[in-house]
Order: structure tokens, then C-alpha cells, then sequence
């Protein structure tokens, strides 16, 4: 029979610790990571997290492989199963996956940024700390442009994204 791919389901916020411990025991193992900006205490700093919380993937052989010790490793928690049988992944879906990751870190970038135009946006450092107001555009990844109400009028102020968190509604 031929090896194909299959999910695993583990533990909360043990994906690293699983995937780790299943290939020391010679299985073929792919988590998908994605790399974002989270707003973190003060500042906005980059984080890499699994694409798919709490899931994995495994190469396996069902008849030649033993899968036995899969619900022993530490960090797993199941083999996802429909009926009696293992979960099949396409291989299509896996070498999409592989193939539209960052080859410079190995995971998935997210692009997309936490401000959107016309949503309502807080200063968080800088003399105007505090200060809501509007976001008008983004520019690039590092420019955002906010509408501040001051003066009895509209203004426009250029700042970075590490100074603005978005607005609580």
C-alpha cells in the first residue's frame, strides 16, 4: 500500500511538542505555520503559530506502519478518524501547503494588516498617547494615516503601525 497523509489532533498549544516528538520516533511529520503581527503589551511584535491550531500532518503507510504509539506520544492527542478509518489529506492539499510557504522561514506569512481604512484606531506612544481616531488609508506595511479630531477640525497625522492598536468598539 502506498504512504499518504493523515491529520493528527493534539494537545492545545503543543503542536511543536508533538510534531517533535513523533519524528524522533522516525515518522514523516508537517505542521504549517503562519507568521503575524500581534499586539503584545506595548508594541506589536511578530509571532509564529501552527496554520491549524491543535492539527498536524503524518505520513503513513496504514497497513505497514504501527500506529499504536501515535496515542501515547507526548502532545498528541488523537489520529483524526472518520468512522473506524484514519483521516486521509490529499496529497495535492500538502504540496500546495509546502509550496506557498516563505522558503526564507519556512511558514506562511499573513499579510494582511490590523488596521483597515475608515476603522477607528488608538495612539499608543508618542505625545498623543490615548488619542482615538480614524484611520484615512494604510500605506504600505509601516505608514498609517489617522484622522485625529483636534482643534474643532480634522486632521491628518502620519504615524507608524507600531504606534496605533485598533479601537474597542
Amino acid at each position: 500500500m502506498e504512504a499518504g497523509w493523515y491529520v493528527v489532533h493534539t494537545k492545545p498549544r503543543r503542536e511543536a511538542v508533538a510534531a517533535d516528538n513523533l519524528q524522533r520516533q522516525g515518522y514523516t511529520v508537517y505542521l504549517p505555520r503562519l507568521q503575524r503581527r500581534k499586539y503584545r503589551r506595548t508594541r506589536w511584535v511578530d509571532i509564529i503559530e501552527p496554520l491549524f491550531p491543535r492539527y498536524l500532518f503524518i505520513r503513513l503507510t496504514l497497513n505497514a506502519d504501527n500506529i499504536a504509539p501515535l496515542r501515547s506520544t507526548r502532545g498528541v492527542s488523537a489520529l483524526v478518524r472518520f468512522g473506524d478509518a484514519p483521516a486521509p489529506v490529499p496529497e495535492a492539499f500538502i504540496a500546495s501547503l509546502k509550496q506557498t510557504e516563505d522558503p526564507q522561514l519556512g511558514c506562511h506569512r499573513h499579510r494582511e494588516t490590523p488596521l483597515k481604512a475608515g476603522a477607528k484606531a488608538t495612539i499608543v506612544q508618542g505625545p498623543f498617547a490615548g488619542v482615538t481616531g480614524i484611520v484615512e488609508r494604510v500605506s504600505g506595511d509601516e505608514r498609517v494615516y489617522l484622522l485625529l479630531d483636534m482643534l474643532g477640525r480634522q486632521n491628518r497625522v502620519a504615524l507608524t503601525m507600531d504606534t496605533l492598536v485598533p479601537a474597542e468598539a
